[in-house]
C-alpha cells in the first residue's frame, strides 16, 4: 500500500507541470461540458451581425454617366422610338414597349425577337436575340 501512496503523489505532480494529461485522462466525464461548449458557439456566431453591415452600406446605387447621357436616335430608330433624344436606357425600354405592344416576341422562344419592316431597318435581319437587340439599337445612336 505504501507504494500505491507513492504512485498517487506522482500523478498530482504530474498534472501541476502539464495541464493537458488531466484533462486526456478524463475526457469521459467531462464530455458533457463540451456539450456545453458547442451551444456557446451557436449562441455567439458573428455570422448574424454581418449581414446587417452589408445591409447598412446597401446605399441607393448611383447611374452611370455614360448610360444617363442623352443620346440622339438616327432617323431609322426614330421611327419606332421618337426623334428626341434619350438615354440609352429609356431607348431600350421604348424599344421593349413598341415590341409588346406589336407583338413582335418570338412566341415558342421568348429571347428571340421577329422584327417588322420598322424593326428591319435597325436590326438588318428578320430576327435577333434580345442580348443582340441593344447592341445593334447602340449602332444608331450618337
Amino acid at each position: 500500500m505504501a507504494t500505491a501512496k507513492k504512485a498517487a503523489p506522482a500523478k498530482k505532480a504530474a498534472p501541476a507541470k502539464k495541464a493537458a494529461p488531466a484533462k486526456k485522462a478524463a475526457p469521459a466525464k467531462k464530455a458533457a461540458p463540451a456539450k456545453k461548449a458547442a451551444p456557446a458557439k451557436k449562441a455567439a456566431p458573428a455570422k448574424k451581425a454581418a449581414p446587417a453591415k452589408k445591409a447598412a452600406p446597401a446605399k441607393k446605387r448611383t447611374p452611370n454617366a455614360a448610360f444617363m447621357k442623352a443620346m440622339t436616335p438616327s432617323a431609322a430608330l426614330a421611327a419606332v422610338i421618337g426623334d428626341k433624344a434619350l438615354p440609352r436606357t429609356e431607348v431600350t425600354k421604348k424599344v421593349w414597349e413598341y415590341i409588346k405592344k406589336n407583338g413582335l416576341q418570338d412566341k415558342v422562344k421568348k429571347t428571340m425577337i421577329n422584327a417588322d419592316a420598322k424593326l428591319k431597318e435597325i436590326f438588318k435581319q428578320a430576327q435577333v436575340s434580345m442580348f443582340e437587340m441593344t447592341k445593334l439599337i447602340n449602332q444608331h445612336l450618337k
